[in-house]
């Protein structure tokens, strides 16, 4: 059974059983009314109820025929389950209309499935977020039985390639030992990153000034969505810009001021990942600050103070929490990207303050490592899994300090 046929059996059988259900359980309510029955609901509800009841049976028995599957307890054939699917389906339209009555509670009863539905959603995405990372953190635990955790955290060189050697048994056809110090790798990822929030934070924040309190309607109007197309633009674009543009570009300026600097540097990525952050921040900046009562505004033009003055006293500081959260979302951004640092910056670990010279970041290297031939148990590979539980911890203390200080701001601002 193909997945058009499926789509077709949804969409030519389902919605039209429904909507027809919909209608009937409608119907029947407001025909008590017209007999003059007070309805406990309004007769939207009543409709409403009936689909409930049609979904939630044929839903349920489907998923545990799935699990039963995925167990490998019972294999049930697809075009059984979507059989017993509609039989469900109308089964429990025809039941639910039956029960279809003035006194019913339709409003109650669809309300708390619904509530059960967020609780759900909910708790899928808890449950989400814990089965990534105990998945990091198992193969991570494997890693560091085979490397120490003080030397992945405090090495300052990144070797893995006898590693496969090691893992084939062959670790003596090569004098030099792996090394998986992870100290350079995180060095250029901070070091990127701080390129890019140095360009795209002031950047994005003073363009979300500008069309928030100062460009006209038109102006805005034509600003913003070109300021925002920027964020359409596939990443191995910017890839190429930089490799092809902004990176001779910056060799060509080093040059001229006695600088040494290699075509794969660090401020290159930096420089075109933080272009590419600038539509984040300036849109989130933007929203919050137009949220920002226009009373603040004329409280402080009425004591005299200048536009100016009450966008630095009144307007950002009362826009702060958002602009904070504005710029995590591009650190986490600029964290996450890897075709950009790929293309410009290279491959190389390299722990160094200057900027001229390449690096490489936390995303390449477990791209790298996960892209090649090695056994997935070797320690190149499995090393993917620690570098991302570390930047998962990076990240999370991130957000930690950066939700203390927004709430310590909160409570100053509101005292």
């Amino acid at each position: 059974m193909t997945l058009e046929y499926i789509l077709l059996l949804f969409f030519a059988g389902l919605i039209p059983l429904a909507y027809a259900a919909f209608f009937l359980g409608r119907r029947m309510a407001e025909a008590d009314l017209e007999r003059g029955y007070r309805l406990n609901s309004p007769p939207s509800f009543y409709g409403w109820y009936v689909i409930v009841w049609m979904f939630l049976p044929a839903i349920a028995v489907s998923a545990v025929f799935a699990i039963l599957h995925m167990a490998g307890i019972l294999s049930v054939p697809l075009p059984v389950v979507l059989v017993g699917f509609l039989a469900l389906f109308a089964g429990g339209g025809g039941l639910a209309l039956r029960h279809v009555r003035a006194s019913l509670r339709a409003r109650k009863i669809v309300e708390d499935v619904i509530r059960w539905l967020l609780f759900i959603a909910t708790c899928i995405s808890i449950f989400t977020t814990v089965g990534i990372v105990l998945s990091v953190v198992f193969e991570a635990v494997k890693f560091f039985n085979m490397v120490s955790l003080w030397e992945f955290l405090t090495g300052t060189t990144w070797s893995p390639g006898s590693a496969f050697l090691e893992g084939a048994g062959r670790g003596a056809e090569q004098t030099s030992q792996a090394e998986f110090g992870s100290v350079p790798i995180f060095a250029g990822t901070f070091m990127i990153t701080f390129i890019a929030m140095c360009v795209a934070l002031p950047v994005g924040l003073f363009s979300a000034i500008f069309m928030s309190e100062y460009a006209g309607r038109n102006l805005r109007g034509v600003a913003k969505p070109a300021l925002e197309v920027l964020a359409g633009i596939p990443t191995v674009v910017y890839g190429f810009f930089a490799a092809i543009t902004v990176s001779p570009f910056v060799v060509t300026v080093a040059e001229s001021l006695g600088l040494d600097a290699a075509y794969t540097n660090a401020l290159s990525p930096g420089i075109v990942m933080g272009i590419m952050i600038i539509p984040f921040i300036s849109s989130l900046s933007d929203d919050v600050i137009s949220s920002i009562p226009q009373s603040l505004r004329e409280g402080s033009f009425a004591l005299g103070t200048t536009r100016s003055e009450t966008i630095k006293s009144v307007v950002l500081p009362a826009a702060f929490p958002g602009i904070v959260s504005a710029f995590l979302l591009g650190v986490s951004r600029a964290l996450g990207e890897t075709m950009i640092v790929v293309m410009a910056a290279g491959l190389r670990p390299n722990l160094t303050w200057n900027p001229l010279e390449g690096m490489t970041t936390v995303t390449v290297r477990i791209v790298d490592a996960l892209t090649g031939d090695l056994a997935f148990d070797s320690a190149e590979t499995l090393s993917a899994f620690a570098l991302g539980l570390t930047l998962l911890v990076v990240t999370l203390m991130l957000n930690i300090v950066s939700s203390i200080v927004i709430r310590r701001f909160k409570q100053q601002y509101e005292m």
